[in-house]
């Protein structure tokens, strides 16, 4: 399998309607100054490379940049990590992003994987760390209906997060789910995606966002 280009993850995920955090790839260090300026601080700076299917496991990624000077130290520090530990990564740029942030904002993960059985398997959960520590997900087979979403999504043992604690509101579910609808549908239609996932989806009480998208084929 190989990993998709980022821009071209992104694209696919626009063709299928599903909302992504505004992102310019960048080339240079001028680049990602200008689409730093373009996009308005703090920005996430994040390494694009075929080669690289774990971003943060290689200092690949910084968050909450706030300044020209701290874009600066961000962007050699990337690619000085990136070589450091992957010396042959074929490196296409760095990812220059909107910074997702707000008091209701929770971090969900939605992933796919072909079985050879039974074709793409669609796993939702809390997303982040949460899911590598809590193992909170659930699964269906692929494409899922509108109620197979709603149940996908109250299964989990975080659903209680997603209604809202300590006075948060509710995510917008009907969002959320039109999303992992569409997810399920492009995990079934588009046959060169062995696997995939989308992890953070920042979801709050209005919107849905893709903060990242990895993509195998």
């Amino acid at each position: 399998m190989a990993k998709m280009d980022d821009i071209k993850a992104e694209d696919m995920l626009r063709k299928w309607k599903i909302p992504v955090v505004k992102q310019v790839l960048a080339k240079t260090e001028q680049q990602a100054l200008d689409a730093a300026k373009k996009i308005g601080y703090p920005v996430v700076l994040k390494v694009s490379s075929p080669d690289v299917v774990h971003k943060t496991d290689i200092g690949g990624v910084a968050l909450d940049v706030k300044t020209e000077e701290e874009l600066k130290k961000a962007y050699s520090g990337i690619l000085k990590n990136v070589k450091s530990k992957i010396p042959k990564a074929r490196i296409t740029g760095v990812l220059v992003q909107e910074t997702v942030s707000g008091k209701g904002i929770r971090e969900v993960i939605l992933g796919s994987k072909h079985d050879e059985t039974f074709g793409p398997v669609i796993m939702f959960g809390l997303g982040g760390i949460m899911v590598e520590v809590m193992k909170d997900v659930s699964f269906r087979l692929a494409p899922v209906t509108s109620k197979d979403a709603v149940d996908m999504v109250e299964e989990i043992k975080g659903y209680p997060i997603l209604k809202g604690v300590r006075g948060q509101k509710p995510v917008n579910f009907r969002a959320l789910e039109d999303v992992l609808v569409k997810f399920s549908k492009m995990a079934s239609s588009e046959k060169r995606i062995r696997e995939m996932d989308i992890n953070p989806l920042f979801v709050d009480s209005k919107k849905v966002v893709a903060g990242d998208i990895r993509i195998m084929v």
